[in-house]
């Protein structure tokens, strides 16, 4: 007689289901891959898809279509929610691993700005959009396909080793654009070189479709299926009860949103901080970042299997309150241990504007006088405070004991050299272990509510319409509040005249998330998934 699931689940997984597992974590590994190409190359992006003339609000253009991707999960998750939950999950993850390699290599062969004038970024931004849509089933596919082949007492075990192919996939993709600038000359780079990890991607893509055809069909599934049990309407089932619905609404409110923080803030805007703000070199920045992520990467499962034996709930609640009370630390510390030299220069020499007519604009370039110091001023990475222009006189920028009066750029900038400035950070100067602590650190947090969440978000929801219930949660809550991050983080900054001023958007984010964690999730670790 064939095998009940309750006896299953109380059984080690076998070696064939293991590997279908392993199967399926490929192919999430290459959908992360896919879409971190896209982050680890953002600053190469803003100056070939994007008009020049002003760097600051190119970079943000393309932060802004990276969130993008991001954006548009939600609905890849109700589509491929809705289809998981009715036609199986195995059939599933076929279509969104094919659209998002078509997603992929159709960046890689997109002609330029330059080429093709503003269809450039209409269509970056299109490809952007079917990447997300296409990752917005994936996660709660692979989560849900995971859970239910893993044995009751191990899920968090299990399913932690799929929570580590975001981070794989984003250590592959540094690994692919640093062995692609690495091999060739920048200007090269910039030319062609850049499409190399994106082209690449077809290989992986024959391999990982290769992979999913051998996928056996969740055990769940097919019992409920054959016992006439599956969901006629999982997106009415999921969202249109109450019962159902409020698990949707607190999973959003607090480890959804939580996770996009977290994630935004250790997988990327500390990645952009030390580029952009810092100075320092792009190459130097992804060997930091592949060090922390090499380093972090068996925190997933031991954070999985801590949570099979005290529970999920305050390992992820933990996290959200830990980056909350450290973010502003750790990013000064950043400033001191990558770019001790910009951190004396602000301390001895505070910049000042003064002037009327400044505007905050994110997609146009620079009008007034005041628009321009800023820019120039937000992309050299300098804090500055703004005063009202004296009567009489015209706008100027005093930089410690310097005044510059207008806008020019050789002026300003002589200014700042003059004071202690630098364009780069001095490598010799960079504390490159202390540096690479940091990053480990906000990467931790990750680890801490990421391992256990995939098993967490399955023992949520039951069975006929769980790939729905929590896949739309998840991506709103990850998608929209931490997609979004680098983009809302930098912006805040620009506007306020203050690197570190965005920094409260993930910190305010998860002391909600805390606090509706702490007071409404449930604790999930001991739940049959099999009903």
């Amino acid at each position: 007689m064939a095998t009940s699931l309750s006896e299953r689940s109380q059984r080690v997984v076998t070696r064939h289901e293991f590997t279908l597992i392993v199967a399926s974590s490929f192919g999430a590994l290459l959908e992360w891959y896919d879409f971190y190409i896209y982050a680890a190359l953002a600053a190469t992006f803003s100056t070939l898809f994007f008009p020049s003339g002003n760097d600051t609000v190119a970079f943000l253009a393309s932060l802004a279509t990276f969130g993008a991707g991001f954006l548009v999960r939600p609905l890849g998750a109700l589509f491929f929610g809705r289809l998981g939950d009715r036609i199986g999950r195995k059939y599933t993850f076929m279509a969104t691993i094919v659209l998002m390699g078509i997603a992929t290599v159709g960046v890689g062969l997109l002609p330029s700005f330059e080429k093709i004038g503003m269809l450039a970024p209409v269509l970056l931004v299109a490809l952007r959009l079917l990447q997300g849509f296409a990752l917005g089933g994936e996660t709660g596919g692979a989560a849900t396909y995971l859970a239910e082949h893993s044995p009751r007492n191990r899920r968090g075990f299990y399913t932690s080793s799929l929570q580590t192919t975001a981070t794989l996939g984003l250590l592959t993709s540094i690994v692919a654009v640093s062995v692609s600038r690495a091999s060739m000359d920048e200007a090269a780079f910039q030319n062609w070189g850049w499409r190399l990890p994106f082209l690449v991607s077809v290989v992986l893509l024959a391999i990982s479709v290769y992979l999913r055809t051998k996928l056996a069909e969740s055990p769940t599934f097919r019992e409920m299926k054959q016992a006439g049990r599956l969901s006629k309407s999982p997106i009415a089932e999921s969202f249109g009860r109450w019962a159902n619905l409020k698990y949707v609404l607190i999973m959003l409110f607090s480890t959804a949103s939580g996770v996009g923080v977290v994630f935004g803030t250790g997988h990327f805007y500390s990645m952009y901080f030390l580029q952009n703000t810092l100075k320092v070199a792009p190459n130097t920045v992804n060997l930091f970042l592949a060090i922390a992520l090499i380093a972090v990467f068996p925190f997933y499962v031991v954070f999985g299997w801590l949570s099979d034996r005290i529970g999920r709930k305050w390992i992820m609640m933990l996290a959200c309150l830990l980056l909350a009370v450290t973010t502003q630390p750790i990013f000064h510390a950043l400033t001191h241990y990558a770019n001790p030299q910009l951190e004396a220069f602000q301390q001895r020499a505070p910049v000042t504007v003064r002037a009327n007519d400044c505007r905050f604009t994110l997609f146009s370039a620079p009008v007034t006088e005041c628009d321009r110091i800023r820019s120039f001023l937000s992309a050299s990475g300098v804090s500055y405070s703004r005063l009202p222009q004296q009567a009489g006189e015209g706008v100027s920028t005093e930089v410690g004991s310097i005044m510059v009066h207008g806008s020019d750029r050789r002026q300003l900038e002589q200014a700042l050299i003059a004071s202690g400035w630098s364009a780069h950070a001095d490598p010799a100067r960079i504390d490159a272990p202390m540096v690479v602590f940091l990053m480990w650190l906000l990467l931790l947090y990750l680890a801490m509510v990421y391992g256990p969440m995939a098993a967490f978000m399955v023992e949520l929801f039951p069975a006929r319409i769980r790939y729905t219930s929590l896949s739309l949660p998840f991506h709103l809550g990850s998608g929209w509040f931490g997609g979004m991050l680098p983009f809302v983080v930098s912006a805040m900054a620009v506007a306020r005249g203050n690197v570190y001023f965005g920094l409260w958007y993930p910190i305010v984010i998860a002391l909600v998330s805390f606090a509706v964690g702490a007071l409404f999730v449930p604790e999930t670790y001991r739940r049959d998934i099999t009903q």
